[in-house]
């Protein structure tokens, strides 16, 4: 049931941007126990006045490549779960399309699993009695 919204600058080829989009699915697959086909992802582009970031925020070394990655999640995981999420990201991303782990920042907003409809005005993970 994640919901991924990923921001990045303008102006990279479709095929890296499907490296991230995949790379974000498969590392939620292996660490978050994603069924398949649970996979709700966009990508927006930012021109270069509309991106803004602290290029060295935590001792940190940004460069124009960074990606934001927020991630909207049921609270069920745990804080090990998290952990393992970020590490797989950032090995995944590394591998393709190719990302420096320091652009690669990950937000992750967790809500109760009844906050979710996929479809037909139904709140699929509510208890049936609520």
């Amino acid at each position: 049931m994640p919901m991924t919204r990923v921001s990045l600058r303008r102006g990279k080829p479709a095929a890296y941007r499907q490296a991230i989009l995949d790379g974000l699915y498969l590392a939620m697959r292996e660490t978050f126990d994603v069924p398949d086909d649970d996979r709700f992802m966009t990508i927006s582009e930012h021109d270069e006045d509309d991106f803004s970031y602290g290029k060295s925020y935590l001792g940190i070394a940004r460069s124009d490549d960074l990606v934001m990655i927020q991630i909207t999640v049921s609270k069920t995981r745990t804080i090990a779960q998290k952990k393992a999420l970020y590490a797989r990201i950032a090995e995944r991303l590394s591998s393709s399309p190719g990302l420096r782990p320091e652009d690669i920042f990950i937000n992750l907003i967790e809500v109760a699993p009844e906050n979710w409809s996929f479809g037909h005005g139904i709140a699929h993970y509510a208890p049936r009695d609520a």
